[in-house]
């Protein structure tokens, strides 16, 4: 699941981000509103975290100027701006849900994840299959021969990240910057220990091995008749 989260206080798009790649989401972290449209426009988000005081083009301008384009997102307002009023103009701009500052991160999380189950239509695109391997995006469940397999945040992340990328070689500096949002350091092991984790649950217990190395380059997920529903 992809979030766009626009916050210019960087503590407050640092802690955020940080919890929702730990909940398995991959995060694109913007400041301001302008931006923040341009991702919208290129970009195919299942979420949207926006605060209302932006540089250059403020929250509830941006709101506006997505769904004037048709960018239909579901969105959660976060700001400091807590009277009633503010939260009526938050959600008759077309936001979705209006969560005020300071806030506790497991209720933001709750309310993400709300707002994705909400917007989901059963079977169109909330599914992800490749060969036996298959992995449902709402329930976050993931089988393998119609075995289940439990898988740690991290794990389901980078499951998640090479379906999305099956049959192309994504690379460690990839991996990194998806996963952990951070420069590869070529001297840490930590993308060759997560793939190693979920190998050991993939692939371990099966003949056909999904998970292959391209060695010197990074590695690939394929199977014969991969498809996505």
């Amino acid at each position: 699941m992809k979030v766009l989260l626009v916050e210019d206080d960087p503590k407050i798009a640092s802690f955020v981000t940080k919890g929702l790649r730990e909940a398995g989401f991959v995060v694109d972290s913007t400041q301001d509103g302008e931006q923040a449209f341009q991702f919208a426009k290129e970009i195919k988000y299942d979420v949207a975290i926006i605060d209302i005081m932006l540089p250059k083009l403020d929250g509830l301008s941006l709101i506006d100027l997505l769904r004037s384009r048709h960018i239909d997102i579901p969105i959660l307002v976060l700001s400091a701006k807590h009277t009633v009023d503010d939260r009526i103009k938050g959600l008759q701009s077309g936001a979705d849900d209006y969560m005020v500052k300071p806030f506790i991160f497991a209720e933001l999380l709750a309310r993400v994840q709300a707002l994705v189950r909400r917007s989901s239509k059963p079977f169109e695109g909330n599914r992800i299959t490749c060969g036996d391997l298959a992995v449902d995006l709402l329930e976050r469940k993931v089988r393998r021969g119609g075995q289940l397999i439990e898988l740690q945040p991290k794990e389901y992340a980078l499951l998640e990240y090479l379906l999305r990328n099956r049959g192309r070689t994504v690379s460690k500096t990839m991996i990194m910057e998806q996963i952990w949002d951070m420069h590869f350091d070529p001297q840490t092991n930590v993308v060759d220990v997560l793939v190693c984790r979920l190998r050991n649950k993939i692939d371990k217990n099966f003949s056909q091995k999904m998970i292959q190395t391209i060695r010197g380059i990074g590695y690939v997920l394929n199977a014969p008749d991969s498809q996505i529903q």
